[in-house]
């Protein structure tokens, strides 16, 4: 799969609920579209109408953890091919909450699938595809757990596993990390808010330069 990139940039963040992804995607968007950046903020799953109605069924119905990989990989190849791919070719940037790493963390680690159903999908789908950067928001489960307390009424199916599911799934997040260092950068999130923002910020002026933008006020 390929796509001309010279101009765009396909950055995704990931992390255990609770990490600190939602307290800084928005700030992320209007910080890369200060300086000039032509942005597409998306999530997965979701990001289009399919996506989303998949989404709901992910995460609110019952089902067998194939069918559950197999309902993440429908929706992102959608993504894929509707959303992510095409903004790219526009020489567009695009932010997206949560890509196929999530899949490796949630489906492989926690739910114990295994990394080979979830590389073997990814290569069907992606056809070696993947994120330019990955920021990875990492907490101990202990402070992601403290943090959604008093959050969302309605937890969903994931939000209801315990706490060996969220330490798998941790564990396969570093995993992922460490055999892509070049793309995958974990962030410390149980830092204040601006010293996250500082380090993001750091970040995105590097990614900016290495595409021969100007970082504005980053």
């Amino acid at each position: 799969m390929s796509t001309d990139r010279r101009n765009a940039c396909f950055i995704t963040l990931e992390g255990l609920d609770g990490a600190g992804k939602s307290t800084h995607v928005d700030w992320m968007a209007d910080a890369l579209r200060q300086a000039g950046i032509d942005l597409v903020c998306t999530r997965e799953p979701g990001g289009t109408a399919l996506g989303e109605a998949l989404r709901e069924l992910v995460l609110r119905e019952p089902m067998d953890l194939r069918t559950e990989t197999l309902l993440m990989f429908a929706a992102r190849n959608e993504h894929l091919r509707a959303v992510i791919l095409p903004a790219l070719a526009r020489g567009q940037w695009v932010l997206c909450d949560r890509f196929t790493d999530a899949t490796f963390a949630y489906q492989g680690g926690g739910r114990e699938l295994g990394a080979g159903p979830v590389e073997a999908l990814e290569a069907w789908v992606q056809d070696g595809f993947s994120p330019d950067r990955t920021f990875l928001f990492d907490v101990p489960l202990a402070v992601a757990r403290q943090r959604l307390e008093g959050g969302r009424a309605a937890p969903d199916r994931f939000e209801r596993e315990g706490a060996a599911f969220f330490e798998r799934t941790r564990a396969a997040y570093h995993a992922r990390a460490a055999a892509d260092p070049a793309r995958v950068v974990i962030i410390d999130a149980t830092q204040s808010i601006e010293h996250v923002r500082a380090a993001l910020a750091a970040q995105l002026r590097a990614l900016l330069a290495a595409h021969g933008r100007e970082p504005g006020d980053l």
